[in-house]
């Protein structure tokens, strides 16, 4: 294409320039049917998808390398240990340490023997793997309890795992499935633990599961199930807290139809029987989209309490929480109608735009007081005109106006009245007296009296009307918040003990944990490798969801009042607490020892390879250093480009200096006996180098 000059003044070759870039564009959208401008937000959007995306993986990167020092790989004190993501394994870090900081889980686990006939077992059994499982899982407990690494390697539990999802490495498993086959494990390996005879129960059904009662009417008859349930699951979508799920989960259908003899509608309630000492919600915050035809993820706001009282849900108390459901019902029924008749008074007019009737009769009662104020606009624009303007200052405007032309015979030439002659605003024809603002035109005092009485009246009444309409309202919100808090009510509370969080997308995303440590009565967060203080407002702003795209998707909670939960144990001979690798069998205690002696034995190294470096540095210091050449000095006539010493030969005398110089150290130190020895395997390898 020809190339146009924009340099110069021509604006023939600017209006060629805007026709051909015209052209290229229609040219552009013909071929393609997109607009310039569609492809520019086209590529605006491309280019902020792949920074979102960049983003998350440097927030968020999945695989931990392991640092060269050791140092800072150990342990401090008594912190908690970490586990190291292998790839796409932080759900995995987030359940398990969960299970693990359940003191109660923690025992099961380490003291978990397998049967002594485990070979003649049904081969279903086996082809579960839940056997070699627990015993990867005891070898990881026991390293959380007893390593002095900051954090230690999951690998071979989790492959056994990934091995039983039959899936892809680089996909993130869904933790709700997780969790739900590794307590189907659990629940096998200490069900064929009571197959072998030790115990009759199963310590994994006593802990995880309880039982709920089904009662309903399906289509005119009623009937009754008992049924088990683990981990319960909760909608999200259109509650605002946990109590809401839970009302909602508890009831479906037409519950009224449960109390009525002759009704063809179906519904039903579920009722707790028995509650499981650990009672785990599962938050569905993910939906498929029909439309868009994959998953979404929910990021609306859910609050949930730090003790959570479930006497209200518990078969025991129906009879009094009907009662106080329908009374609620009454409530939120009331609070509905008066909230309609508070929005006419906050937001009152018939148009799109509404404003407090508060406000519109203040608005009415300062018109109605206002006094008309009429002048000419000419007065108002000349008012606000600059002092510097056509005309001079000793001359006012208005006066100049009033004048019009001169009445003279013979035309004056001066600038005021050629200024004059040439304002067609003030030559037109306005209304003199326009109001400089709203006011009424005709009002006596008489009515201007009785007006302003019934503006005051009415604004006081609505004051008051509005303000006990909101206090009203305040009261039912506290009596229905406050419904299920008498004695009867509060007899069944649960801790929480761990949330675990998602952020990111329904595809895609970092998992941790908040657990909670009931010895220091504080919050921590697990985040795989990392251990760290937490708080409650911390919690609160990455799991109440809402306020970015990480929320709360699984909580835990524990029986308050079942203590062994999170108990120490104690030695029976002496009483007192034991801690640390005294809580370990013999077995794990061995396994954990010979694991902390090969971390030793790598700070060791670490030391020994440090100690040889500065020894090495040292050394090479203290070699004499040979002085560079001097240039030899040009004599009148030679050439100014006289041949300079070779490396090879510079290089020459540099090795023949040092090794003179390291055979005089190894000469002193032979003489100063065997604590030298160190130092002279040093000296040898350094001459071996200089050597090379």
């Amino acid at each position: 294409s020809d190339v146009i000059d924009l340099t110069g003044d021509d604006k023939d070759d600017l209006q060629r320039a805007i026709a051909l870039s015209l052209e290229e564009s229609n040219r552009a959208f013909r071929e393609t049917g997109i607009t310039d401008e569609e492809q520019a937000i086209s590529r605006v959007l491309e280019a902020s998808i792949a920074e979102n995306k960049a983003s998350l993986k440097r927030t968020h990167p999945e695989v931990w390398s392991d640092s060269p020092n050791p140092y800072d790989r150990k342990r401090q004190d008594n912190c908690p240990v970490g586990l190291k993501n292998v790839g796409n394994t932080c759900w995995f870090s987030a359940v398990i340490q969960s299970l693990f900081n359940l003191l109660e889980f923690r025992r099961l686990v380490l003291n978990f023997n397998p049967p002594a006939n485990a070979q003649d077992l049904p081969r279903n059994q086996k082809e579960h793997r839940n056997l070699p499982f627990m015993r990867e899982l005891r070898y990881l407990f026991a390293l959380l309890v007893g390593s002095k690494r900051k954090y230690v390697d999951p690998s071979r539990a989790v492959e056994i795992l990934k091995d039983a999802f039959k899936s892809n490495d680089s996909q993130q498993q869904d933790v709700s499935e997780f969790t739900h086959k590794l307590l189907d494990w659990l629940e096998d390996a200490f069900q064929i633990k009571a197959m072998d005879g030790e115990k009759p129960k199963n310590p994994m059904v006593e802990l995880f599961y309880g039982r709920f009662l089904a009662v309903g009417v399906l289509e005119g008859k009623k009937f009754e199930n008992t049924e088990m349930f683990g981990q319960y699951p909760l909608q999200v979508n259109g509650f605002k807290d946990l109590h809401e799920c839970l009302e909602a989960a508890m009831i479906e259908g037409e519950i009224e139809s449960l109390h009525s003899e002759n009704s063809a509608r179906s519904g039903q309630e579920h009722w707790f029987t028995e509650l499981p000492p650990v009672l785990t919600f599962e938050l569905s915050r993910f939906e498929f989209n029909q439309a868009l035809g994959r998953p979404e993820k929910i990021h609306n706001k859910l609050e949930f309490p730090p003790i959570l009282y479930l006497d209200r849900y518990m078969h025991k108390n129906r009879e009094i929480t009907r009662i106080k459901r329908d009374e609620i019902k009454r409530l939120k029924e009331y609070l509905t109608v008066l909230q309609q008749r508070l929005e006419r008074y906050l937001s009152y007019g018939s148009g799109p735009k509404r404003f407090p009737l508060v406000d519109v009769l203040q608005y009415a009662l300062e018109f109605a007081s206002s006094k008309p104020v009429c002048t000419s606009p000419v007065d108002d624009l000349g008012a606000s005109a600059p002092a510097s303007g056509t005309l001079p200052p000793q001359i006012p405007p208005s006066t100049v106006e009033q004048q019009g032309p001169s009445s003279s015979d013979v035309p004056s030439t001066s600038p005021v009245q050629r200024s004059v002659i040439h304002k067609p605003f003030t030559q037109s024809r306005i209304p003199p007296d326009l109001p400089m603002h709203p006011a009424p035109r005709h009002i006596t005092e008489e009515e201007l009296s009785v007006l302003e009485g019934c503006l005051h009246r009415w604004r006081t009444e609505v004051e008051n009307d509005t303000r006990d309409l909101q206090e009203s309202i305040s009261r039912i919100h506290r009596t229905i918040e406050l419904m299920y808090s008498d004695k009867t009510m509060v007899q069944v509370p649960y801790r929480l003990h761990a949330v675990l969080v998602h952020e990111g997308q329904a595809n895609a995303g970092h998992y941790w944990a908040y657990i909670y440590d009931h010895h220091q009565n504080r919050w921590m967060k697990y985040n795989d490798i990392s251990v760290t203080k937490s708080t409650w407002e911390e919690l609160e702003r990455d799991s109440f969801g809402g306020y970015r795209n990480a929320s709360a998707y699984c909580l835990m909670y524990i029986n308050d009042k079942e203590q062994y939960l999170i108990q120490d144990e104690f030695n029976k001979e002496t009483g007192q607490i034991l801690v640390g690798m005294d809580t370990l069998p013999s077995d794990l205690r061995d396994y954990v020892k010979e694991d902390n002696k090969r971390f030793e034995k790598e700070l060791e190294e670490w030391d020994a390879e440090l100690a040889q470096k500065a020894q090495q540095e040292k050394l090479l210091s203290q070699i004499p250093r040979a002085p560079a050449p001097s240039p030899a000095p040009v004599q009148a006539g030679e050439p100014e480009y006289l041949e300079q010493p070779s490396r090879t030969d510079i290089s020459k005398h540099l090795k023949e200096d040092s090794v003179q110089a390291i055979n005089k150290a190894l000469a002193e130190q032979e003489d100063r006996g065997p604590e030298a020895i160190m130092d002279t395997k040093v000296c040898t390898t350094v001459m071996g180098v200089v050597q090379k």
